[in-house]
């Protein structure tokens, strides 16, 4: 909820316009004028008895007026009196009453006249009573005796004070007493039962009265009251009392209303226009009655009806005479009603319609004074002058009276008087002064000169231009300088002189001139008028709703005039906020912390200038669980139901979604709530199912969107009678645990199902199929029993049936057990297996008979193991395996056998109980596969013109092996592929010598071995020859296992044709030249590497020989060394280098030994020679690579990019299927054929025609490929299984020194 107020100066502005024009009839006080009375006393002075008297009597007038008073009519010469004074200047008399002065002496009629030589003012008849708080008079108050029920009317009669007293009831302790529909206080001050109950009794009724004039209060003596029950009442008091209205009295009856106050059915009340209305109706009555209140023949006047005292009293303010007529009050209970008819009518006392003003004329004019009064009856009205009935008063030829208006013609200056006009009925009376002053003045402007008014914009503008004159001056109003009259429907000319601009801009601010005139002369004066921009809340405080103890902001950020300074206040509820540091005030926003419930409410911004207001409100609504349900209730309680009853507790602004019941067993389950039902929210009774047997507790949980309430407090208990039990335990089942048992269980009933005590279960059973009588037992409160001496594996019927000492629960289900199982008896038949292929076989089996089972079939397993390799002869552990089919499958697969192999397998039938018998062993063999790639290739003894290859048998054979096929082809620096070359060579070599290469050329090697079968996966190598002039020695690489070795140097040969070239990918990274420096305790491990940039290396070691695991050491950074610490004096150690995220790429092995325990040294490694080596080493190998980067940059040119091939790929790739245009599937057999010559398909797989030939683009792993900072292309080598493309985006190897000196181009 939001609302916005805004109130601008045109309020203020409009008060002071009336105010002016009250004031415009004013004559300055520098000119001759009548007196006017300006301040006197009330016309009913009730005084303090106790301190001075003080009669007001002000008055003003030129020449300033004398005063004089009368008493009771005659005049009271104050000079006489030595207790009364006369202020100096003032008509106001002080009569001393504290210097021994008796109040009651000046009680009386006050009247004061001023006077001066123009006429005489007169003062209203004040009639002066002091106030009287009299003592209560000394009375014997007999003790109340009063049958519970009866009504009783205790009466306080309080003494007759001035002013009236207000009465009220307390008890000895100066409590007041508790009023409600049944007891409360009258308008009279006594106090009303209704009916009375024991709680009523007491003896300390007393009835207060305070006389606020003299703040005392007075005291009537205690009442006691003392009620009299049924039950006790005839044993009682018939016995000590002989009233007969009690001897013998009947218990409490209810009764029907009858009214206490007022009697009888019909009344009469006179009440005054404008005062407040009283009317009151207490009735009698058991049950206590209910009032009700009517108009006969109109409805109760909106917002002025009001009902009080338990609306036994109506109250209607401001009354008018539309409010006569018969108000009807109803006191109704269950057994009838009774009701009163109040006739009411509304007088008046005089009132003005027109009072007489002040008339101020110049010689020879004309005026009226007009008299006008109502009332009811209606007022006579009356003239005096200057104090006297005008019938009696000097005459003046000028004036002539005409019932309520004197009439003045061609006055002259004789004619100035103060004329009285006096309206009265029975009710009272109304006197009023006005003066006829006769002047002749020209214009004066009573406004100050250049008086600054700021309004706001679109707010009205009221311009002040006061005056006065006689005759009344014209008033004229212009804007500027030498602007022009100004005229027209923008503005508003009052009579005051008042200039309005109903609608005021930016351009109306300005100088404006108000020129008065008349026919004695002429007068002008000047005003200024600013218009400011409106005060604004551009954003304003929104509605929140807040959990409690949470935090929660309200905004208001203005905008304003930038003249004018605002203030920002926030109120709650339109009060001030909380003196509560909770409450943080900041510029721009109200922010509360730790909401609590009393934070709820409307808060509102008000932004005050001088010229404006505004203000903005929102809601916040503190929201939290609900307060817990109380005063729960059972009625109706029934042997299997009982109804609930609770109130709800405060919703806390979120309203209740549902009610949660819980339920206590305190007979069987004390201190356990379980969930019963739920109700929506709401609802606040339910009917509850029960069961027997069972001490019920219940207890209500309110749930709203915040969460769920605290428990209420639990209800009374209820204990449900026993019964028969409704219901049998659940999951009966019946399996033997033994072969000659039989184990019944189920699931035992909880304590509120055995709706009785003594809950115990009948099992009964009986062989199925089998004509034979149940067998039963009366078991305990247990869930198992256990019959013995069964059959083997039998099927049983078997129920259990609950009961208690009332009895049986109904007539069981009955369910089907078998009692225990024991191991098969024989083994499957017909065992057969189908060898599928060298990796797949399937096996066949008859089933078992059923009753060989002697238990639920399970199903069958199938052991199997491998007797040996065929190509080895060679035995190892046998591990067998086991397959499990279940149910009566009679097959099964056998899969993951290895080729060229003997295999046994045998079949079980398995049940509950285990493993049947074997079924004799079975043997299989599997034909030969294709084997698995060589153990390891080895490419040594590099010449100008020949390699040395070396290579191991595979791992797998999977056959007989017939041959290896060697595949070569050379690599340019380029990375182009050259021709193609394949060998075949006899299975039972184990080196090759590969003579007539080019000298200086990198060569790549694909080999594998076969079987009658096929080819196996192949292993790729590359390796270089060594150059001509240099001679210098090159690394090795040796494959197998991702193990790299060392290349030595060859010597170059000539070729006469130079083949064509492919480009492939670059070398695959290596780690090469691992060396150790070891010390006692520690070791240097260094090494060389050729790859990527940016890759972590990790060293591993162990003791030489040792079968433990490799223990893992992670280099920081990519640093080419490390310290290997920790080692054992005098022992050998195995190591080796590898590099994170290559595929497990690591270097080969070294093996060193530490040095013999000694006595410790520090050692300062900057000092030691073979770090000083081994870091000009390394500053030798970053010139050489710099130098290389400088050669190739300056070559420039742009590299041939027309054939991209992938170097890494398989030689030969698979064609694009012609009906789709994909790549075909490729097997891993065939991963590693040779490219194909003229092959224009890219290792990514996808062919590109629109690229250009001059692009520098990847090769080999499709967007992987970098370049260095002077933008050549750097390739990258790969040394290991290309089964699959390299991963990731990998750093490629710049191609080295001597290569990059002597590559093709």
């Amino acid at each position: 909820m939001m609302k916005k107020k805004s109130i601008s100066s045109s309020k203020a502005s409009l008060v002071l316009f009336l105010c002016q024009m009250i004031s415009a009839l004013d004559v300055p006080l520098d000119l001759s004028q009548p007196p006017t009375i300006t301040q006197q006393s009330p016309k009913d002075y009730i005084v303090d008895p106790r301190e001075n008297i003080v009669i007001q009597c002000e008055a003003k007038g030129k020449p300033p007026p004398s005063f004089s008073w009368t008493r009771n009519g005659t005049h009271f010469d104050i000079d006489k009196d030595a207790q009364v004074t006369m202020k100096p200047n003032s008509g106001t008399l002080v009569i001393n009453i504290m210097n021994g002065g008796k109040a009651e002496a000046y009680e009386g009629v006050y009247q004061c006249t001023a006077r001066n030589e123009r006429g005489a003012a007169i003062s209203n008849n004040i009639v002066i009573r002091p106030s009287r708080s009299p003592l209560w008079t000394k009375e014997k108050l007999e003790p109340n005796q009063v049958r519970e029920g009866d009504s009783l009317v205790l009466h306080c009669r309080p003494p007759v004070g001035l002013p009236p007293p207000i009465i009220f009831w307390m008890d000895n302790a100066f409590q007041r007493l508790p009023q409600s529909e049944r007891v409360s206080q009258g308008l009279n001050g006594d106090l009303y039962f209704s009916n009375v109950q024991p709680e009523d009794t007491r003896e300390d009724y007393i009835c207060y009265a305070r006389f606020n004039h003299t703040q005392t209060i007075q005291q009537k003596q205690p009442i006691s009251v003392k009620v009299f029950s049924m039950d006790s009442l005839n044993d009682t008091i018939a016995a000590n009392l002989s009233d007969t209205d009690i001897y013998g009295a009947k218990p409490v009856t209810e009764r029907q209303p009858i009214l206490l106050t007022p009697t009888g059915s019909t009344s009469t009340k006179v009440e005054l226009r404008g005062n407040v209305l009283l009317l009151e109706c207490i009735a009698a009555g058991l049950p206590t009655p209910v009032i009700r209140w009517i108009k006969e023949g109109g409805e109760l006047p909106a917002n002025r009806t009001f009902f009080e005292n338990f609306k036994k009293t109506l109250k209607i303010i401001d009354v008018s005479e539309a409010d006569s007529g018969n108000y009807k009050c109803i006191a109704r209970n269950i057994l009838g009603s009774a009701h009163h008819v109040i006739s009411v009518t509304v007088k008046a006392a005089p009132y003005w319609i027109t009072a007489p003003r002040n008339l101020v004329l110049s010689p020879g004019e004309d005026g009226t004074l007009i008299c006008r009064a109502n009332g009811n009856p209606k007022p006579n009205i009356s003239w005096l002058a200057n104090g006297v009935p005008i019938a009696i008063a000097p005459e003046d030829p000028s004036r002539k009276v005409d019932g309520d208006t004197i009439i003045f013609s061609h006055v002259q200056e004789r004619s100035s008087a103060v004329y009285q006009c006096n309206a009265s009925n029975e009710y009272g009376y109304l006197l009023a002064n006005a003066f006829v002053n006769i002047l002749a003045e020209p214009p004066r402007i009573l406004t100050p000169a250049n008086k600054l008014y700021q309004v706001i914009a679109d707010s009205p503008a009221l311009l002040d231009c006061a005056y006065f004159g006689s005759p009344k001056p014209e008033i004229e109003w212009f804007k500027g300088v030498k602007g022009s009259i100004l005229r027209g429907n923008e503005y508003i000319f009052h009579d005051n002189g008042t200039l309005e601009i109903p609608v005021a801009q930016k351009d109306s601010a300005g100088t404006y001139t108000c020129v008065a005139r008349n026919e004695l002369g002429k007068i002008q004066n000047e005003v200024q008028l600013e218009v400011k921009d409106p005060t604004m809340i551009i954003k304003q405080p929104e509605y929140k709703v807040i959990q409690r103890y949470g935090q929660v902001s309200f905004e208001c950020i203005i905008k304003h005039d930038s003249t004018l300074l605002p203030t920002v206040t926030w109120l709650k509820d339109n009060d001030e906020l909380p003196d509560d540091e909770r409450f943080l005030i900041g510029k721009d926003n109200l922010t509360i912390m730790n909401v609590t419930d009393k934070d709820d409410g409307t808060y509102t911004c008000i932004v005050n200038t001088t010229l404006d207001s505004v203000s903005a409100s929102a809601v916040l609504t503190v929201v939290a669980r609900p307060n817990p349900p109380f005063d729960l209730e059972l009625t109706g309680q029934l042997e299997r139901s009982v109804e609930l009853s609770w109130i709800p507790g405060d919703e806390n602004n979120s309203p209740i979604t549902n009610f949660v019941i819980e339920y206590e067993d305190g007979l069987h389950e004390p201190g356990v709530w379980h969930y019963q039902t739920e109700v929506p929210g709401t609802q606040t009774t339910i009917q509850l199912k029960l069961s027997p047997y069972v001490n019920y507790s219940f207890r209500v949980i309110a749930v709203n969107e915040i969460g769920r309430s605290q428990p209420s407090e639990p209800s009374e208990q209820y204990l449900t009678k026993s019964a028969n039990p409704d219901e049998n335990p659940s999951n009966v089942q019946g399996i033997g645990s033994e072969p000659d048992n039989l184990v019944i269980t189920w699931e035992s009933l909880k304590g509120f199902q055995s709706n009785g005590p003594g809950l115990q279960y009948k099992v009964s059973w009986r062989q199925k199929d089998v004509d034979d009588e149940w067998t039963s037992v009366i078991v305990a409160n247990v869930s198992k029993y256990i019959v013995s001496g069964t059959p083997t594996f039998v099927p049983y019927e078997i129920k259990v049936q609950a009961l208690n000492d009332l009895g049986y629960a109904p007539e069981p289900s009955e369910v089907i057990g078998h009692s225990g199982e024991d191991l098969p008896m024989v083994a499957p038949g017909n065992v057969q297996v189908h060898v599928i292929n060298s990796t797949l076989a399937k096996v066949h089996w008859d089933p078992v008979p059923l009753k060989t089972v002697r238990g639920h079939l399970q199903g069958y397993k199938v052991y199997y193991w491998k007797v040996q390799s065929l190509s080895r002869r060679s035995k190892r552990h046998v591990e067998k395996k086991i397959l499990t089919f279940r149910g009566n499958k009679t097959f099964g697969m056998l899969p993951g056998l290895e080729p060229y192999s003997s295999y046994k397998l045998n079949v079980r039938v398995v049940n509950g109980k285990g493993e049947g018998p074997a079924s004799p062993d079975k043997v299989f063999k599997t034909p030969e596969g294709v084997p698995s790639s060589p153990s390891f290739l080895k490419i040594t003894n590099p010449t100008l013109n020949s390699l040395t290859l070396e290579w191991g048998l595979p791992t797998h054979p999977n056959g007989v092996l017939t041959s290896y096929i060697l595949k070569f082809q050379p690599i340019n620096n380029t990375h182009e592929l050259g021709p193609l070359v394949e060998i075949r060579i006899p299975a039972n070599e184990s080196s090759l010598i590969l003579k007539n290469l080019n000298y200086s050329t990198r060569y790549k090697f694909y080999f594998n071995a076969q079987t009658s079968v096929g080819s196996g996966s192949q292993i790729t190598e590359e390796a270089v020859t060594i150059m001509d002039e240099a001679g210098i020695l090159r690394p090795a690489v040796g494959a197998g296992k991702g193990y790299s070795e060392t290349l030595f140097a060859t010597s170059p040969v000539m070729h006469t044709v130079r083949p064509t070239f492919y480009k492939v990918q670059p070398l695959y990274p290596r780690i090469r030249n691992v060396t150790t420096a070891a010390a006692e305790t520690y070791a240097n491990i260094s090494w060389e590497y050729e790859g990527p940039d940016h890759v972590n290396f990790y060293v591993e070691y162990g003791v030489a020989g040792s079968k433990e695991d490799w223990k893992k050491e992670i280099v920081n950074g990519s640093r080419s060394f490390f310290v290997l610490k920790g080692l054992t004096p005098g022992t050998a150690y195995k190591v080796r280098v590898g590099a994170e995220g290559l595929s497990g790429f690591r270097s080969s092995e070294d093996v060193f030994e530490t040095g013999p325990a000694m006595a410790s040294r520090q050692v300062d490694i900057a000092t030691q020679g073979w770090f000083i080596g081994l870091m000009c080493a390394v500053a030798l190998l970053i010139l050489i690579l710099l130098i290389v980067c400088f050669i190739r940059r300056n070559k420039g040119g742009k590299y041939p990019v027309k054939e991209k091939e992938d170097a890494h790929a398989d030689p030969e790739i698979q064609p694009m299927k012609e009906d789709d245009g994909t790549f075909g599937e490729y097997s891993d057999a065939e991963d590693h054929k040779p490219l194909k010559k003229g092959s224009r398909t890219p290792s990514d797989r996808t062919v590109k025609k629109e690229d250009s030939d001059d692009s520098l683009v990847d090769y080999g792993e499709g967007v992987n490929g970098q370049f260095n900072e002077d933008g050549s292309f750097i390739g990258q080598y790969s040394g290991k299984k290309e089964k699959e493309p390299a991963e990731g985006n990998e750093s490629s190897e710049a191609p080295s020194p001597v290569n990059a000196m002597n590559s093709f181009v």
